[in-house]
């Protein structure tokens, strides 16, 4: 724990004879086993806050850009029909599509595109020719809230086992599994704060108690109860920023290590998952200004913390 040392004396009497220079120094001691354990202590929960705002701001980009991408398209899907040629129903459903205001463009895929969709669930090197593959129309809306989609899915009854996927119920799952994320992490935020103000308040306390004679002596000599809960305020105040600081940076060389690492290590194919997944750990300029805007906030609940922890302290043992 810290210690204490009495305050100088310049020969006046009571508490105003403190040298205003010397005395945050003189009572809360610049160095001690107390405060470079609690500078490590916040700098790991500014580390591990820091990764976990990074991880929600991708987790938020990466299904923002995933729905605005989902709802510009729709798909046609037509089944093979016996009796039906297919190829006359792709451009049948094509010119349909095409015709429908709000649509910018459509595009049938060709039958070696749809037979590389079945690929993750029946493998590679399979020969389906033999199998009647339903095929797919890929619709690109210009607007999403202007496209006439009830007008396209009313004529497309017209084409024998034609269906629209507007992809909602994908979208909507999307946004929930984004939102679950969003929440966990924020849960996840604020159980590292109450952490943070409890080894706070441990430390502050700590350090009070094992002091007892020398916060004593000082309330003798005239000390006021929030003077000695500012001079704990300043100094954890310096404790909070350094920790701070030490934890901001780190967080940020960890995401550039992540996106370095994801970049140039990971094969290709799993690289591209990653990037769909979390747009290369690309935090931008909002998230690592989130994480820098962290240093300031833990400092701040360190700071108050410790005086509001002196101050209990004193009027619980006066």
């Amino acid at each position: 724990m810290a210690e204490f040392t009495l305050p100088r004396f310049t020969g006046f009497t009571g508490f105003s004879g403190f040298n205003s220079r010397d005395r945050a120094a003189a009572i809360v001691p610049e160095r001690s086993v107390t405060g470079r354990t609690l500078v490590l202590l916040i700098a790991i929960m500014t580390f591990l806050m820091g990764v976990t705002l990074g991880g929600v701001v991708l987790v938020q980009k990466s299904a923002i850009a995933w729905s605005s991408d989902v709802g510009r398209e729709v798909t046609i899907q037509i089944r093979p029909v016996q009796g039906e040629v297919m190829e006359s129903n792709l451009r049948t459903a094509v010119a349909l599509a095409q015709a429908t205001p709000g649509v910018a463009g459509a595009r049938a895929l060709t039958l070696e595109e749809s037979e590389k969709l079945l690929e993750p669930w029946l493998g590679s090197g399979l020969d389906l020719s033999a199998i009647d593959i339903p095929r797919l129309v890929v619709v690109e809306l210009a607007d999403p809230a202007e496209a006439d989609i009830a007008k396209l899915e009313r004529d497309l009854a017209a084409v024998k086992g034609a269906s629209l996927d507007t992809h909602a119920a994908w979208r909507q799952q999307l946004n929930v599994m984004a939102g679950t994320i969003v929440a966990s992490g924020l849960l996840v935020l604020a159980l590292i704060v109450i952490a943070t103000v409890l080894a706070i308040i441990f430390a502050t306390r700590g350090t009070m108690s094992s002091n007892r004679e020398i916060v004593d002596v000082l309330h003798f000599i005239g000390a006021s109860n929030s003077f000695i809960a500012g001079e704990f305020q300043g100094r954890f105040l310096t404790i909070g920023f350094r920790g701070g600081i030490i934890g901001g940076i780190g967080a940020l060389v960890f995401f550039f290590l992540i996106g370095f690492t994801a970049g140039a290590m990971v094969p290709q194919e799993a690289g591209q998952q990653l990037g769909i997944l979390f747009g290369r750990f690309a935090l931008g300029w909002d998230g690592m200004f989130g994480i820098l805007a962290v240093v300031p906030v833990i400092a701040a609940v360190t700071a108050i913390t410790s005086r509001l922890t002196v101050r209990r302290f004193l009027q619980t043992t006066s």
